[in-house]
């Protein structure tokens, strides 16, 4: 029995390092392919046969070079079949679809306001989901889910999302997979982000990194030797939920004070309102500030501080090469992100700061739904070897 099963274990564990390699490093020859894999070119001539019969892989030509016949590349498969990405946000929310390589388009994009019920929640990406299977007409490989809140991986249910209490106690994935017909991962939002840095951003081919995500709410991934870390259940890097005013706001989650209260998109918005004495998004927020129509110098003085405080316990604690800051904020002033790097500075322990750089991520929640259901499909092709 062994004998018969050995083989095709073994194929599929290298058709999962080539699909890897080329998520990793985008179109490559298979000579590429073969240099970086570690595998004979037999074996990446095989895996890449196997991928392109199956619709995951497809052919280009490269461009013509100075020598030679160009030789054709390889690449995620973008036409024959797809997969969806769905972000539960706050107040607004998204599906998307996109071919393996994750190329979002806007053409492929529904969004609408978050409904204030599960089941309307539901139906609502359903029916959103459905129009787009109609427009592509191509075959869905599976369905990112990103929320935000608490999500126990174990049971693959969301156990407490304090900004969107819907969610609380509901299962979206097996949910939408009864409706849809097709496997469903979810994904806590700040983790779905790390994955799409790592996947398509910057953080490509890095191991090693931090993702602190500031917009609705304030959350943290942490990729570890290439590994996401998410805890015992799935429910890691809530730093949102430390305390730092003790008679402070209160917060979703029912403590007072919580850093997410004072540091994200959510609190700089909140602060703009009370200002101004209307409700106002952090889109109306920026351009208010930025228009000089208002003086937001306390605001802004405010969530520079806290935020500082944020970025620098995790410099401290997991001691990452590169920590991606994701949020709309650091738009209300062209010094704003300076600023707080340099309030950090005076905060991080120096040598753990001399080792980490800071930037601001330029990846969305859509990618990191898309970036779940991609390393997802990779990971139940076969097992690794490591």
């Amino acid at each position: 029995m062994s004998a018969r099963i050995e083989p095709t274990l073994l194929r599929r564990i290298n058709e999962r390092r080539v699909l890897e390699l080329i998520q990793q490093r985008g179109p490559s020859s298979r000579a590429m392919v073969t240099r970086l894999s570690g595998l004979s070119a037999p074996t990446v001539s095989k895996a890449v046969t196997s991928l392109m019969e199956v619709g995951l892989l497809e052919e280009i030509e490269a461009s013509a070079g100075a020598f030679g016949r160009p030789a054709k590349l390889v690449k995620l498969a973008a036409d024959k079949v797809c997969v969806l990405g769905v972000v539960i946000d706050v107040n607004r929310s998204w599906v998307v679809a996109t071919g393996l390589d994750g190329r979002l388009d806007p053409d492929r994009m529904r969004t609408f306001e978050t409904p204030d019920t599960y089941e309307s929640l539901l139906r609502k990406v359903e029916t959103e989901a459905q129009i787009l299977k109609r427009i592509l007409g191509s075959e869905i490989q599976g369905v990112g889910i990103s929320v935000p809140g608490l999500k126990n991986q174990r049971i693959g249910e969301v156990v407490l999302s304090p900004n969107l209490r819907v969610l609380d106690g509901h299962r979206p994935g097996k949910d939408l997979s009864d409706r849809l017909g097709v496997e469903c991962v979810v994904l806590q939002e700040s983790h779905a982000l790390c994955l799409g840095e790592r996947m398509f951003g910057e953080a490509r081919g890095r191991d090693d990194f931090a993702m602190l995500d500031v917009s609705s709410g304030l959350g943290l991934g942490v990729m570890s030797g290439g590994r996401l870390l998410t805890g015992n259940s799935g429910l890691a890097g809530e730093l949102g939920h430390i305390t730092v005013d003790l008679n402070g706001l209160r917060c979703g989650c029912g403590n007072r004070g919580c850093l997410e209260t004072l540091a994200t998109d959510t609190a700089l918005a909140r602060a703009i309102s009370e200002k101004i004495g209307r409700t106002v998004d952090i889109h109306a927020a920026v351009s208010l500030i930025r228009s000089g129509e208002i003086d937001a110098t306390a605001e802004l003085d405010r969530v520079v501080e806290y935020l500082a405080v944020g970025i620098a316990a995790v410099i401290n604690i997991f001691n990452p090469t590169v920590l991606f800051v994701h949020g709309l904020l650091f738009t209300a002033a062209d010094d704003l992100f300076s600023r707080v790097i340099e309030r950090t500075r005076q905060r991080a322990l120096t040598p753990a700061l001399a080792e980490c750089r800071i930037v601001q991520a330029r990846g969305s929640k859509r990618q990191g739904a898309i970036a779940g259901i991609l390393q997802h499909l990779t990971q139940s092709w076969a097992p690794t070897l490591s």
